[in-house]
């Protein structure tokens, strides 16, 4: 079975620029979210030679779920201008290694990845989801996997029912009951994360 990776990139530069010390190079320009997005692109390019590998990035402005809830995000501060500046050469780095650059206006990386991962399940290929996002686990199948380079991990169904307490294809359930305060995104009140396990899982 062929086997596609996708990449949520866009999670990864935020990953690399806060992890790692402000490098930059003779002109200035912060180095260090593209020096550590190219570290993982090569390991898991060199490790794991996937057959096909593209990776998805958020693209600028509002989103579809802005539309449905002005707050969405909200809270979150703008991109750092160190950061901004590095994604353009993010994307000519992938795009070197020959490798598919996909974003879409209206749309965020994990939207993009969700929906490639169906299409390319349903074409026969396996999937592997690159991202430490819990909120992946909900696209997990027999055929999709989840593996996080930076703790060099690997997460299936199992791994899903474990942390969750439920299916993969509801652990939206889950987060829908008990909201998401990273997103700005509010719950049922007085409903928290074992509460809203324990009452999807009945």
């Amino acid at each position: 079975m062929p086997t596609l990776y996708l990449i949520d990139g866009s999670a990864y530069i935020y990953r690399a620029y806060f992890a790692l010390p402000a490098l930059s190079n003779s002109k200035g320009l912060q180095t260090n979210a593209v020096y550590g997005f190219t570290t993982m692109l090569m390991k898991v390019l060199r490790e794991h030679r996937p057959d096909s590998l593209a990776v998805a990035f958020d693209e600028k402005g509002p989103t579809l779920r802005h539309e449905e809830f002005k707050e969405y995000k909200a809270h979150r501060p703008p991109m750092p201008e160190g950061m901004q500046a590095q994604v353009p050469y993010i994307h000519r780095v992938v795009e070197a290694f020959g490798l598919a650059v996909i974003r879409f206006a209206g749309y965020e990386a994990d939207d993009l990845i969700g929906t490639l991962a169906r299409k390319a399940e349903a074409r026969g290929f396996g999937v592997v989801i690159v991202t430490g996002d819990k909120d992946m686990f909900q696209l997990l199948t027999p055929a999709v996997r989840i593996y996080d380079p930076v703790k060099d991990k690997w997460f299936g169904e199992d791994d899903c029912r474990a942390r969750f307490g439920v299916e993969p294809a509801r652990v939206v359930e889950v987060m829908g009951l008990m909201g998401d305060a990273t997103d700005n995104i509010p719950g049922v009140k007085g409903i928290g994360e074992k509460t809203a396990i324990k009452l999807i899982a009945e």
